[in-house]
């Protein structure tokens, strides 16, 4: 791959357990303030809120805002719908900033310090820049350099934030690949110009999800893990 400069990467599910992330820190807070309920069932919801939200920007509905307000938009709406009360301001804050405190997946860190070695590597997420700056902070990830949706005010996969990535970090589009857990961000990239990595991530999602995670011969690699495709791009 001594075509490729760099690689840029999909966070939530791809490098980061945000399910469990979120399921734990649920818990943690229903502890705290004596609060039973299905925490795995928030983290669900939670995500299952993100795409129709960044849709209510797109059509003009609600104006621009960045990850952290829409998830603290989408996690309002929910505890309401699941009747969840007592909490005050600065609870519902730092649970919303949860976000900012996800695990890396196990081969995550090790995998991506393999690969910085041979490939610029950068963050490609709609998370904001704060967020992924403390997730990197949190988490030991060793980015390269911090690209966010929210410097091109567009959410993936809006063809702008791949190319505005490419155009950043000053490399042709073809020599930049996109690595993900989603192939729908994966076609994204690809039809702006980018290449493909795919990692499967099957603890992403509840196990009833039935999510493909096939391998799929139109990306260029497909890879069970961050240290898989350090192997296999020679790194």
């Amino acid at each position: 791959m001594q075509n490729i400069d760099a690689l840029v990467f999909d966070v939530f599910g791809t490098v980061v357990d945000w399910r469990g992330s979120i399921t734990r820190e649920g818990r943690e807070l229903g502890q705290r303030k004596n609060i039973k309920f299905n925490w795995a069932r928030m983290a669900n919801a939670w995500r299952a809120g993100y795409a129709p939200a960044m849709d209510r920007v797109r059509s003009g509905e609600l104006p621009w805002m960045n990850i952290d307000a829409l998830h603290r938009l989408i996690l309002d709406e929910l505890l309401v719908k699941f009747r969840i009360e007592g909490l005050t301001e600065e609870d519902k804050d730092h649970f919303n900033r949860a976000w900012h405190r996800l695990k890396p997946w196990p081969d995550s860190v090790r995998g991506l310090k393999r690969l910085k070695k041979k490939f610029v590597i950068a963050t490609l997420s709609n998370g904001n820049m704060s967020l992924l700056t403390n997730m990197a902070k949190n988490g030991g990830l060793p980015w390269d350099c911090i690209i966010s949706a929210e410097l091109f005010n567009h959410y993936k996969p809006d063809p702008e934030t791949y190319q505005g990535a490419a155009k950043m970090l000053d490399f042709p589009r073809d020599r930049v690949m996109l690595v993900a857990a989603h192939k729908g961000d994966l076609r994204a990239a690809q039809n702006a110009g980018l290449r493909a990595a795919f990692v499967a991530r099957p603890k992403e999602m509840p196990p009833k999800a039935n999510i493909d995670l096939s391998p799929d011969s139109a990306f260029n690699y497909n890879a069970t893990s961050m240290t898989d495709l350090a192997d296999q791009l020679g790194a």
